[in-house]
């Protein structure tokens, strides 16, 4: 067996071998951090520049977004700084929020007296403190829950600066964010979202800025009242699309007491074709834009529900009775003119019992009686006027028969008057009761 020659000791090299790369390591460190550190230097906001301010506040001049973290700069020269959010340094490297990001003194008092904190009820006990402004709007503050990490913050921004499609959950939002803008284009998702249209909604938001797009899971929630307009009934697994646009009046109608603010009316048009893609859509927005598409005006402001087998059942009847509808008138009304022209045999080929039946024949008999007293059917406006007339005559009478304190002295005897005793008063809530809901099917159906 052959003999194992032994190894010979290995050494440690020597120390002035590894010190020069050592050396030359720490430099390139020191001279990376160093360079970054001038790159990413942040501007601080000169608070006694009013036109700065207005700009940074409220998007006066060019039209920019801000992201400002409240930084309070050094009282002198020989103080030293306080170090910068590191969450709002990332937030700034990452590159990808189209926004300036900025430092100020919020506690900086403005020429009103106030301090800027003050001025918009930022609350700097929570850490940082950073708010949004410009052209997005007035001064934000971004809540401390977005502000554990950059990459949190950075989605946050970009969800707030960024345009996207508003998400429908409930009617109030459906009025606020879509039916009270002056246009707005309703994707109704049938299920899952494709890529393309995906894309094609991203596209359309940046192609046309002045319409308002929202998009609604119809899966799940069932947007009603649109029995009327030319969409298509929900079919499980198909998108459909529809645009809104604003007649007239707006959703703070309550509040009204001009004309100029009256109860919000809306018109449809609905996109009939079949692909979603990008180029197909743009078309009909396009169209739609330049009053190429006719749009028609609904009875009634639509609603969001929630999809159950009662409600889909109610708005399929509701959508083949408006079928019925548009079909009878598309035939001038002959099948009602024949009904009406029999001794009453049509009448009950027509009523067969049913609630279905008994309306159609409710609605037959008021046809008939229109067409031959040459009625006119009155529209929502003109019922709200008459309902405004009735409660003013009401209040007029209920003025001439209140019991006033004079006619009481005339009218009692002589003696003692209880502190207690009550006078007969009508009761004025009548006078206080809402307006009529003139979005309820009862109302509103102007058959």
């Amino acid at each position: 067996m052959a003999r194992v020659p032994k190894r010979k000791t290995e050494r440690a090299p020597a120390v002035d071998r590894l010190l020069k790369p050592a050396v030359g390591v720490v430099l390139a460190m020191m001279a990376y951090y160093m360079f970054q550190g001038l790159q990413s230097e942040i501007p601080q906001i000169d608070v006694d520049d009013e036109l700065i301010l207005r700009e940074v506040f409220f998007g006066e001049g060019e039209g920019k977004n801000y992201v400002v973290l409240c930084h309070a700069p050094p009282k002198d020269s020989a103080s030293k700084s306080i170090p910068v959010s590191s969450v709002f340094q990332d937030a700034r490297n990452d590159g990808n929020v189209k926004a300036e990001f900025m430092l100020m003194d919020c506690n900086h008092v403005l020429p009103s007296g106030k301090s800027v904190v003050d001025r918009f009820g930022f609350d700097i006990k929570k850490r940082p403190t950073v708010f949004v402004s410009g052209e997005v709007g007035p001064p934000k503050q971004i809540p401390l829950k977005h502000l554990k990490t950059g990459a949190m913050l950075v989605k946050v921004l970009r969800g707030l600066l960024e345009p996207h499609a508003a998400k429908i959950e409930n009617t109030k939002v459906l009025k606020s964010k879509c039916l009270n803008k002056d246009m707005c284009g309703l994707l109704l998702k049938g299920g899952p979202v494709e890529p393309h249209v995906k894309e094609a909604m991203q596209n359309l938001i940046v192609d046309y800025p002045n319409i308002q797009f929202a998009s609604v899971d119809s899966s799940v929630l069932l947007v009603t009242n649109l029995e009327n307009s030319d969409l298509t009934a929900y079919t499980k697994g198909q998108h459909r699309f529809i645009l809104f646009k604003k007649i007239s009046g707006s959703i703070e109608a309550s509040n009204a007491t001009d004309a100029d603010n009256s109860r919000l009316i809306s018109s449809t048009a609905s996109y009939d074709g079949r692909s979603f893609h990008y180029s197909a859509l743009s078309t009909f927005v396009n169209d739609a834009s330049n009053e190429r598409v006719k749009f028609t005006k609904i009875p009634a402001l639509p609603a969001v529900k929630t999809r159950t087998k009662k409600m889909e059942a109610q708005e399929r009847k509701k959508w083949e009775r408006a079928q019925q509808r548009r079909e009878q008138k598309a035939n001038g009304g002959s099948s009602s003119q024949r009904s009406g022209g029999s001794s009453g045999s049509g009448a009950f080929d027509i009523n067969d019992g049913s609630k279905e039946g008994r309306k159609a024949e409710r609605d037959r008999r008021r046809a008939e009686h229109h067409a031959k007293n040459n009625v006119k059917e009155l529209t929502p406006e003109q019922m709200a006027e008459r309902e405004r007339q009735r409660r003013k005559r009401m209040e007029e009478e209920s003025a001439k028969w209140n019991i006033m304190p004079e006619d009481e002295e005339e009218d009692i005897p002589d003696g003692d008057v209880g502190e207690g005793d009550d006078t007969f008063d009508f009761d004025e809530d009548l006078d206080e009761e809402d307006d009529l809901d003139l979005d309820e099917e009862d109302v509103m159906d102007l058959d």
